[in-house]
């Protein structure tokens, strides 16, 4: 039933698509875009409700498992792998899970998105867990691979949340908590990679970003959790510890190699004049949180 999807309907704007000029199509893409932003504004409500539900998951054992297929479940896999280099989280405590498995996050597997069963075995793959939730991610909102996963997921009394781009999807159904973005046609017919991937990226950064702000992953607005495995990444670390205690780089750096690069606990040794052991304990004492544990 493509031809009620609103993200198959053809873009009045763009009948003649390949007759404008590249500034043309550059101009109408761009005029497009701004349009998303919007449409995720009239879904916070609810993704505020599947935040709310991930941080309560992730304190309590459980993880976050992104499901989907094609560029929806590339998105989902992308999200999950900047979790750890920025957030300091363990592997696996963010999943991505794209139908046809990792070869199908460069190159299209056939058929694998249109199976409920390879949902449900890859879910079991991982153990899922009634502590998790599983978020199920379709542009179209009927891909039959997340719904089988979503299905799979309610049978085993797991959490469930979903994001597509059609009102009144089919993964709706089969969602505790459905936000449903209505971005509308694309200026290329039915290529949902545009618009609706967009809006699914800016719904996944919400949800990591505040979901590990939630469990203390961010001082003031600061990635304290930042892993230093490059160049980059050190330096960074140092100047997020001048930033957190308003002082120079060479003190920052001091207490960065004191910490052993663990940046929370260069600031709380820091700014408490405390020893590495007494600001692990502040830490642990506080779950995390470095406003806390100051």
């Amino acid at each position: 039933m493509l031809e009620k999807l609103s993200t198959e309907q053809r873009n009045s704007k763009t009948m003649n698509l390949d007759e404008m000029t590249i500034l043309e199509v550059l101009t109408i893409m761009n005029e497009e875009d701004q349009s998303v932003p919007s449409a995720v504004k009239s879904e916070l409500v609810q993704i505020n409700r599947l935040v709310e539900k991930t941080i309560s998951a992730l304190r309590n054992n459980g993880r976050i498992i992104y499901l989907g297929a094609g560029t929806s479940g590339r998105l989902g896999v992308l999200d999950a792998a900047e979790c750890p280099p920025t957030f300091g989280t363990p592997p696996g405590l963010v999943v991505g899970l794209i139908a046809g498995g990792e070869k199908a996050f460069t190159a299209a597997v056939e058929g694998a998105e249109d199976s409920r069963e390879l949902a449900a075995a890859d879910l079991q793959s991982i153990n899922l867990s009634e502590h998790d939730v599983v978020i199920g991610i379709a542009a179209s909102g009927r891909t039959p691979y997340v719904i089988g996963g979503l299905e799979y997921a309610k049978e085993k009394g797991v959490m469930t949340g979903s994001i597509c781009c059609n009102t009144d999807s089919a993964i709706s159904r089969f969602s505790d908590i459905p936000i449903e973005i209505h971005t509308g046609s694309e200026i290329l017919t039915g290529s949902t990679r545009l618009k609706a991937g967009t809006a699914q990226k800016l719904v996944l950064n919400m949800i990591s970003t505040a979901t590990m702000i939630g469990i203390g992953k961010v001082y003031k607005n600061l990635m304290v959790d930042v892993q230093p495995t490059n160049q980059k990444l050190v330096e960074r670390s140092k100047r997020i510890i001048m930033e957190a205690a308003e002082t120079n780089y060479e003190t920052a750096s001091y207490f960065y190699e004191k910490s052993g690069g663990q940046v929370k606990k260069a600031i709380i040794m820091l700014l408490t004049q405390c020893s590495l052991e007494e600001a692990d304990s502040k830490l642990e004492a506080a779950d995390g949180f470095v406003r806390k544990a100051l």
